[in-house]
């Protein structure tokens, strides 16, 4: 080939794989209009049905304004939230991305519907005195203000691909709301104080356990030389553990709003599903490790129905116990339009549950595969063993946090677990890589250039290179760029919430004065 059909020949292929980008990036943006279309299809619908709903209410446009909300709320939720509870099985590979979307929406609406409870307190967590409030007018104002603060958030929040808690953000809604309609006296000060510390605590919780439980598997079957037989072992031990956390979890959390049970029957109920989930696994394990090849592959693959059934079990219980932040500030919006008072407590119309539910799946169906790719792949490399210590670490946090009296964010738990397992592999790797001496690690050049400067330099001098060569020579199995960007979002999630409510109850205020 001469040179210029050489030079024909490579500006076709450039021209080529411009198109190709072009091509690309235009079904991106056909699918990402697509999306907004359905979503305000979702919310024309949900206009529609909650207008049914009104009757002869004096505050119907209220009530229909906030079923909107709620509606564009359960939306986002379902697009940042649930990633947390099957981001790591698909990260995985132990389901694919369909599959994780189709057991997440079946199992989060489940649990909205069936255990979500038909009554809700009116101000999440405690956060504000609704005694305080001068008047019914102005706290609908203010419940719509922090629903839509709130929501907004968390929009902002998905797009930039930062898992954040709904949690906290409804809190800083309601929070910089009340603010902005009774003073500082309204905040529960105390309470907030906790919150802010679960900042910190719930992903330093998740990171560790998540962790510990990584290091356990490796030293007690991992790294074991028949690794089949250490798995016949422990395997069933820590799925048991799983299976009794996961029954702790669903009867603390999950299930709390439609069964009461005290301590001594939790504990009892834990220790029947340990025992319950040890012999069946044990049986399973058995049988299906018979054939396999003594390597960590086939490990790993023993783990999978267990991650599969703890996706769907923290998905049933994120249902049951946040669709509240979606149609709790639209169901204290409902009970004072009808009734005219401020209760602590509220019931919660079926038809607000629905529109929780429906709300969560659909955002989860429609953006929620962006999260759960960050969560799942983006972070950290994950397999099974690793995803599965991530969920095993996200119900025994929430368990020992709930007994502590600790709120925190099971959003913070997963992803803190995600980073635990990521930097845990990363100290290993490097603390090996630290046993070859510098110049093996840097190459020929650099091994001659540290001689050269050597003869040259002192002993200080010395020093400063090989640790510099060391540093370079790290393995980073985390990206940097996502831990920055989660835990700032994370960090500002409660006042920027807060900023925007109280903006926005003044625009409320402001367009009803006038």
């Amino acid at each position: 080939m001469n040179e210029h059909a050489f030079k024909k020949k490579t500006s076709l292929d450039k021209d080529l794989k411009k198109i190709v980008r072009l091509e690309r990036a235009t079904q991106e943006s056909g699918q990402k209009f697509v999306k907004v279309g359905l979503s305000i299809l979702f919310l024309v619908i949900v206009w529609i049905f909650a207008s049914m709903q009104t009757g002869s209410i004096d505050n119907s446009a209220y009530v229909i304004a906030a079923g909107i909300i709620g509606g564009y709320m359960a939306l986002n939720i379902g697009a940042n939230d649930v990633a947390n509870n099957v981001g790591p099985a698909v990260g995985s590979k132990a389901l694919t991305l369909v599959g994780a979307l189709v057991i997440a929406a079946v199992f989060e609406s489940s649990g909205a519907i069936l255990a979500g409870g038909d009554v809700i307190k009116t101000i999440k967590k405690g956060i504000i005195d609704p005694s305080l409030m001068p008047s019914t007018q102005v706290f609908i104002w203010a419940m719509m203000a922090a629903l839509l603060a709130a929501a907004l958030w968390l929009n902002l929040a998905t797009y930039v691909g930062a898992p954040v808690s709904t949690t906290h953000s409804i809190v800083g809604g309601v929070m910089g709301a009340g603010i902005a309609a009774t003073g500082f006296d309204a905040v529960n000060w105390p309470t907030m104080g906790k919150i802010a510390a679960s900042w910190v605590i719930s992903p330093l919780m998740g990171g560790i356990i998540a962790a510990l439980f990584l290091a356990f598997l490796k030293y007690t079957v991992l790294n074991q030389k028949d690794k089949i037989a250490a798995a016949r072992r422990w395997v069933p031990v820590v799925v048991g553990i799983m299976g009794s956390a996961f029954s702790v979890y669903l009867v603390m959390k999950g299930l709390k709003k439609i069964i009461k049970v005290d301590a001594v029957s939790i504990m009892v109920i834990g220790a029947l599903a340990y025992v319950v989930v040890y012999f069946i696994v044990k049986v399973w394990v058995d049988k299906h490790s018979a054939t396999m090849e003594n390597r960590k592959k086939s490990v790993n693959q023993l783990f999978v129905i267990p991650l599969i059934g703890s996706a769907a079990l923290l998905s049933f219980a994120h249902g049951a116990n946040d669709v509240a932040n979606a149609v709790g500030p639209l169901a204290a919006i409902v009970s004072a339009s009808t009734s005219g008072d401020i209760a602590a407590k509220v019931g919660i119309p079926l038809w607000v549950m629905l529109v929780g539910a429906a709300g969560i799946s659909a955002g989860l169906v429609l953006f929620g595969p962006k999260l759960i790719k960050t969560v799942g792949e983006k972070i950290t490399k994950l397999n099974p063993v690793r995803a599965f210590c991530v969920a095993l670490a996200a119900s025994i946090t929430v368990i020992i946090a709930s007994g502590l009296g600790l709120p925190v964010s099971s959003t913070h738990i997963a992803v803190g677990g995600v980073f635990g397992v990521g930097l845990y592999r990363e100290f290993i790797s490097n603390r090996k890589r630290n046993l070859v001496k510098p110049t093996a690690l840097a190459g020929d050049d650099v091994g001659n250039a540290i001689t050269a400067a050597a003869e040259e330099a002192d002993e200080m001098l010395m020093e400063l290179q090989a640790k510099k060569i060391r540093k370079s020579a790290k393995r980073m199995l985390v990206r940097r760029q996502h831990l920055t960007t989660i835990a700032t979002a994370w960090v500002v999630t409660v006042p920027a919430a807060a900023l925007l409510a109280a903006l926005l109850f003044k625009a409320l205020e402001a367009v009803n004065a006038g």
